[in-house]
């Protein structure tokens, strides 16, 4: 897979660039300003480690389509990073094509750190139908973005998913490509009294099948087996809160786990896979 980061301007100039076969390193000596964005691009779909930024974790994500844009985030949207991220007049970044024995064992598949409103190329990608007066703090990227501080909220590393008090709330994680899950994990908000909570919540699958689980109030991740099946999305909904006396529930974090669904063109990964089950016995 060849690989090329950018940094490109409002104008969409390049002021930066490195292309590498499988593996790639950008150092940007200029200090960021509004208008930049940070450009992905991959020969073929495929799974990334990304280094976006020093201040963010790497992380295993999935390049669908040809090429990635994260405009870097001013203002408001600055809220929901660290508050190094993106600063200072030097900055190193790195893509490297993932092996299929770094595919294939079982992880967390919903977590993405460099997903956002405008991604539609690299998976997980999380959206939702309503978010808390539209704030960067609120939105549906928090869930899945690896943090999971959870005893107040409003800022980083504190930020959540906000539903806006609408029980009609929902949100959806998309993956990009067919995957096996067995597990749900979530860490709800625990901002208390401040915060509420939800007492069971729901989540349909892509192959039609809902299941609803039960919640209590703490902010410890509530985690809960599931049959194993293969899906490319689940959608989190029919949250019901409890009665208490705060209007504020929230997520802080949801975790998918499971592991790649095997196809046509995944026999390496689908081959390190049925390995690692038979040396563990099962």
């Amino acid at each position: 897979m060849e690989l090329t980061l950018k940094i490109t301007d409002a104008d969409g100039f390049v002021l930066a660039s490195a292309t590498g076969q499988d593996e790639t390193f950008l150092v940007f000596r200029q200090t960021y300003r509004d208008g930049d964005c940070v450009v992905v691009e991959a020969s073929e779909p495929g799974h990334v480690f990304l280094a976006l930024d020093s201040a963010i974790h790497p992380g295993l994500v999935y390049i669908r389509e040809s090429d990635y844009c994260l405009a870097v985030p001013f203002g408001d949207k600055r809220k929901s990073y660290s508050p190094n991220a993106f600063k200072g007049d030097i900055h190193r970044l790195s893509a490297k094509s993932a092996r299929p024995d770094e595919i294939a064992p079982r992880r967390n598949l919903a977590l993405n750190p460099w997903d956002d409103h405008a991604n539609r190329a690299l998976f997980p990608h999380a959206r939702a139908n309503v978010e808390t007066r539209g704030e960067a703090v609120f939105a549906a990227r928090n869930a899945i973005d690896g943090e999971k501080a959870n005893d107040d909220h409003g800022f980083w590393p504190y930020t959540s998913w906000g539903i806006n008090r609408d029980p009609e709330a929902a949100l959806t994680v998309e993956f990009g490509r067919p995957v096996r899950i067995d597990e749900i994990v979530f860490y709800l908000r625990a901002d208390f009294p401040h915060d509420s909570w939800w007492e069971k919540a729901s989540v349909t699958f892509s192959n039609g099948r809902t299941s609803s689980f039960p919640l209590v109030k703490s902010g410890a991740a509530q985690g809960f087996s599931i049959e194993p099946c293969i899906v490319e999305w689940v959608e989190m909904h029919g949250l019901i809160k409890a009665e208490d006396g705060s209007p504020y529930p929230a997520l802080t974090q949801i975790e998918i786990w499971g592991t790649e669904a095997p196809g046509a063109g995944d026999r390496d990964v689908a081959a390190v896979a049925i390995k690692g089950e038979a040396e563990h016995g099962r």
